[in-house]
């Protein structure tokens, strides 16, 4: 495999989390397809049980909450080098509370939740990986949830541009916006303002 090769990227990402033998990785790898998606495509809609457990090569997603009142919260992005999907659908095969959406033309490999479960069964290390994943996802959450609670509009600006500085060229600022909690106006005067 070579650098550009996605399952090579894919590799490093799971090595990151937890080593596999060749034949774990062989095992691991031989589930993962390609799969591209346009601009602004629901690939998980609020009802639906997360099918897929994407690993994005190109492009930028959202995960998003949506009212009775049809106001937006946006929870999570996605974009290339890390895993999406509606996690907890995923994993608990129950019915999305939120909807997955590519904000941007993307590209994928993609597994089913049958498949892993099957490997995770077969493999102890590659149950661990995931563990490690969610674990990691957990701790950020958590981390996140007390910028929200607890900190300043211009902190939790200031958090995420030292955080993901590459998110302000990638990203509609509107969502940005709905991901830090802030209204448009407030999420305008701090780029204006903020400078790290």
């Amino acid at each position: 495999m070579t650098a550009d090769d996605p399952l090579y990227k894919l590799q490093k990402l799971v090595n990151f989390f937890q080593e596999l033998s060749a034949e774990e990785w062989y095992d691991f790898a031989a589930i993962w397809q390609p799969f591209t998606a346009k601009r602004k495509l629901i690939l998980t809609a609020a009802g639906d049980t997360e099918k897929h457990l994407y690993y994005v090569l190109e492009g930028v997603q959202r995960a998003f909450y949506l009212k009775n009142d049809d106001k937006e919260a946006t929870l999570v992005f996605s974009y290339a080098g890390s895993f999406s999907g509606v996690a907890d659908s995923f994993l608990l095969q129950q019915p999305s509370k939120y909807y997955l959406e590519t904000l941007t033309q993307s590209s994928f490999l993609r597994t089913t939740f049958l498949q892993l479960d099957e490997l995770m069964n077969k493999h102890q290390r590659i149950e661990r990986c995931i563990r490690m994943a969610v674990s990691y996802t957990l701790a950020g959450v958590l981390e996140r949830q007390i910028e929200l609670q607890c900190f300043s509009a211009e902190e939790k600006f200031r958090v995420l541009l030292k955080r993901s500085p590459h998110v302000l060229n990638l990203i509609p600022h509107k969502y940005l916006a709905s991901y830090l909690g802030l209204d448009a106006t407030t999420f305008s005067k701090l780029l204006g303002s903020v400078r790290l």
